[in-house]
């Protein structure tokens, strides 16, 4: 289960660009509490610690608990802004949730037993169509990580999301269609060989420009022909 994380605040009683340049200047990120039925509450939270809480790896598929004024507040991050230039947060989301609540988080996923893998072994690359899944799931059973096994794998293979064991109590948000995790494909050195091969064969079936007849030189023969 994903880590459960806690973010002390302060609550913000100015709105507006203003106030939030000045708040940045001191080192603190403007945010906002929304959802569950209940008023949206601005507040603002130390940049150090909320980058800290980022660099987790985790923090959007985290239940978040928002002290503000001693009254924790069940949260869960929607949306990260951050500065173009620096990378600096400007301004943080947060879901209010209850304990149990259905959400929608996206969960990384993680590949194991690339040991196992006979595409790999034979030079093939895994290439990740997908990091991370949106499931539905409870909000107080949030996972980690959702696990794709290599193991028995061969170049050209694909892995749907119908041969992937979802965590206990999860569901794909997505359920229309069959989607792909991952490929084994061949590396480009035997991409490229494969090519020249391929060129080579249909260069083989194709007949030499001296042996196919030109129309005229059919016409020629037939005149030839006639006049003998």
């Amino acid at each position: 289960m994903s880590e459960q994380l806690t973010l002390s605040a302060e609550t913000r009683e100015r709105a507006g660009k203003g106030a939030s340049r000045h708040l940045r200047r001191d080192g603190r990120v403007p945010a906002v509490v929304y959802g569950n039925n209940e008023a949206p509450l601005s507040i603002h939270v130390e940049e150090k610690v909320l980058m800290k809480a980022l660099n987790t790896g985790h923090f959007m598929n985290s239940v978040v608990m928002i002290d503000a004024g001693g009254q924790p507040v069940r949260t869960l991050p929607k949306d990260v802004q951050f500065h173009p230039v620096t990378d600096r947060p400007l301004h943080v989301d947060f879901l209010r949730i209850s304990e149990h609540a259905t959400v929608t988080v996206a969960v990384p996923i993680r590949f194991i037993n690339d040991e196992l893998s006979k595409g790999i072994k034979r030079g093939g690359v895994l290439n990740a169509v997908r990091h991370e899944l949106d499931l539905v799931c409870d909000a107080a059973e949030i996972p980690e990580d959702v696990i794709v096994d290599l193991a028995g794998t061969d170049i050209g293979d694909s892995i749907h999301i119908s041969a992937v064991t979802l965590p206990k109590g999860t569901t794909s948000a997505i359920t229309d269609r069959d989607f792909t995790i991952a490929t084994i494909v061949a590396p480009s050195g035997v991409k490229a060989e494969a090519a020249e091969a391929a060129a080579a064969a249909e260069g083989a079936e194709e007949p030499a420009a001296d042996e196919v007849p030109t129309v005229g030189e059919d016409a020629a023969s037939e005149g030839g022909e006639e006049a003998q």
